[in-house]
């Protein structure tokens, strides 16, 4: 953790020994009366937090704003086609560690349907993950995520005056890397599960003005696409 965040604070605040926070504070950090944390509020804010009090109850510490500007995500709307939950997980911790503003997750056609039902989605276990992301990052900003049945009502979701990128590497596109974007425009990258799109999608996808894109000829696993895609994506943005 680079920072630990909570949904609220004020000024003074209680945190109970039997948080993992608060264990990740004393055992982790090895910290003590007088020490300071980095802090913040789900997308909200960061500040420096100085513990005032530590028993075996629980840690007693303040909170003071020092960023109103931490929880600012980027403009960019991640399409990712169901894949493993073990997969998922990397994907959702890194989408928001890069700063992703938003998720769609999407079955798609050559998707495992039982995917969207896994017990990552079910118990809420998804939310813990991108806090974890966010930690990673020392930023407070937490993507968004939103389900989607199907690649046609993923789109049905996205802003309209967002440029609109696939990658595929079975129907022609232009390197990632050479991509050219108007200043301050908004994007979406959709990228395809461990079988990629079909052609109905690919269709659907060049009828909706996406425009084919590639990380070259290698097959990378979706997780890597992700994370590799996302950064060259900032990058053409001027975003990093």
């Amino acid at each position: 953790m680079n920072i630990i965040l909570f949904s609220s604070l004020e000024p003074m605040n209680e945190l109970p020994m039997k948080d993992h926070r608060a264990r990740h504070i004393k055992k982790i950090l090895h910290l003590g009366v007088g020490d300071t944390f980095q802090a913040g509020v789900v997308n909200k804010s960061k500040g420096l937090a100085t513990i005032t009090k530590m028993d075996e109850k629980g840690i007693s510490f303040t909170y003071e704003v020092e960023d109103e500007q931490a929880s600012k995500l980027y403009p960019v709307t991640l399409i990712v086609a169901q894949v493993r939950p073990i997969s998922m997980r990397r994907i959702l911790r890194e989408a928001v560690s890069l700063g992703v503003g938003s998720l769609i997750l999407c079955t798609t056609d050559t998707a495992e349907k039982s995917y969207a039902q896994a017990n990552l989605y079910t118990s809420g276990e998804y939310k813990s993950i991108l806090l974890d992301g966010a930690m990673q990052s020392g930023q407070s900003g937490v993507s968004s995520v939103q389900f989607a049945s199907s690649l046609k009502e993923a789109i049905g979701l996205l802003p309209p005056d967002a440029k609109r990128i696939v990658l595929d590497n079975v129907w022609d596109g232009i390197p990632l890397s050479m991509l050219q974007l108007e200043e301050n425009q908004p994007a979406v990258l959709a990228i395809g599960g461990e079988r990629g799109f079909s052609d109905r999608e690919r269709t659907l996808f060049r009828e909706h003005a996406f425009q084919f894109a590639s990380l070259g000829k290698r097959i990378l696993r979706t997780e890597t696409a992700c994370s590799a895609g996302v950064a060259i994506l900032l990058g053409r943005m001027g975003l990093l």
